[in-house]
């Protein structure tokens, strides 16, 4: 049994929606599992139960055993908010090939269908993190000075807002030790920019299985998928990179609001099948004299 997870409550429910949205409009039988991010979840849990058969995570208990181990294993000051680590329960959950997908993502595909790669490989990514960032938001220039990772293993980073994996791959006791192994080595990992789980995802999956795959190696011809990408271009409420059609659309720290990245999209998305709400007004500007009193204050 293969489908989707996603990690959500009721303030990005609007994000869970368009996200949900585009994933059904492409797949209506895919099956998809929210894991609560804490216990504000009802709201976005029965409209996305009735709206696009989204059924909750089954073990509501393990979810809060996971989240008060990890908060006992990780020094609050290491780990601000050990709830972004509930995704890691995906392992011990209903699917047997699972991807995971953020809820500031839309996606253009049956985006499910990635997981045929899975037939050769245990994990799986899709994103230029490698190439990119390089090891910020994930490792210390300690990891490579150390040797805690070799130069080819290094080339597997990932971005943790898209990826999946065989169940198989990770047991509980497993799980348990490496995340103690992380919870001693504080100086592998970079949460410089604010980042919580995927320094730390990273890493275990570094250390769990050398049958990697990430897609956009597999092929010159595979797009980009970040919406701080400018050259992209809409047809048909689908973005394209050059002539290649998108996978998906992952904003990744991009302003989401009004005025942000690809927004007319993303609103598309959330209100398929519904009547958009008229647009808020833009804020009014400063006249002239307002600007130069601003000025003189700062002097």
């Amino acid at each position: 049994m293969r489908g989707i997870y996603i990690v959500g409550n009721d303030r990005v429910a609007e994000n869970a929606i368009a996200l949900l949205n585009s994933i059904r409009y492409y797949d209506r039988e895919v099956p998809i599992y929210l894991i609560p991010f804490n216990e504000d979840y009802h709201n976005l849990a029965a409209t996305v139960q009735a709206k696009h058969n989204v059924q909750l995570f089954p073990d509501l208990e393990l979810v809060e055993a996971w989240t008060n181990k990890i908060a006992e294993i990780f020094d609050r000051d290491f780990l601000k908010l050990p709830n972004k680590m509930r995704k890691l329960v995906q392992w011990f959950g209903p699917l047997d090939e699972f991807l995971y997908i953020d809820t500031d993502i839309i996606v253009f595909e049956a985006i499910a269908n990635v997981l045929d790669h899975l037939q050769n490989a245990e994990f799986l990514c899709c994103d230029y993190h490698f190439s990119g960032r390089g090891l910020e938001d994930v490792f210390s220039p300690y990891v490579r000075e150390n040797n805690i990772f070799s130069d080819t293993e290094l080339q597997d980073v990932f971005n943790s807002g898209f990826w999946g994996a065989r169940k198989s791959i990770l047991t509980e006791t497993h799980l348990e030790q490496l995340l103690r192994e992380c919870a001693s080595h504080r100086e592998y990992f970079d949460f410089s920019s604010g980042t919580t789980d995927q320094p730390i995802l990273n890493y275990i999956i570094l250390k769990s299985t050398s049958k990697r795959v990430n897609l956009v190696k597999l092929s010159e011809n595979e797009p980009g998928s970040w919406a701080g990408s400018p050259h992209f271009q809409e047809k048909d409420r689908i973005l394209y990179d050059g002539d290649r059609r998108l996978r998906y659309l992952h904003w990744a720290g991009s302003p989401m609001k009004p005025g942000g990245p690809y927004r007319d999209l993303w609103e598309y998305y959330r209100y398929l099948g519904e009547t958009q709400p008229p647009s808020p007004p833009p804020p009014p500007q400063p006249s002239f004299w307002q600007k130069l009193m601003k000025k003189a204050k700062r002097q």
